[in-house]
């Protein structure tokens, strides 16, 4: 059974970081392409990083520069480090990865930033 479980969301003051883990079972993990996205209340969910199964990255433009995605094949983990946090950056962050036809979601770990 395949499964993603996000963790190390939480309250945080703006300017502070947080580093964001997703533990992925069920799936040969270092041949998949990795994913995070967020969510805000009320807005669409959008892509934050994308690490492929050989560890290049990408960010769209809009999150260049305090975004750092990371994996590690050994433990079947994704990272999301997140530094100099707004309130703005306030959502639920989703682990995601396609196979085939199917896509796979965690439930979310949410982040909170406070003024």
């Amino acid at each position: 059974q395949v499964q993603l479980v996000e963790s190390g969301g939480g309250l945080v003051q703006s300017g502070g970081s947080l580093r964001l883990s997703c533990a992925a079972s069920g799936i040969i993990f270092k041949l998949y392409t990795m994913y995070w996205y967020r969510q805000a209340p009320g807005k669409q969910r959008e892509r934050v990083a994308t690490i492929t199964s050989g560890g290049t990255t990408n960010y769209p433009d809009s999150m260049k520069g305090r975004f750092t995605i990371s994996r590690d094949n050994a433990k079947n983990m994704t990272y999301l480090q997140i530094n100099s946090l707004r309130p703005e950056d306030t959502a639920v962050y989703y682990c995601h990865f396609g196979a085939g036809t199917n896509d796979y979601w965690g439930q979310g770990t949410q982040v909170t930033v406070s003024s």
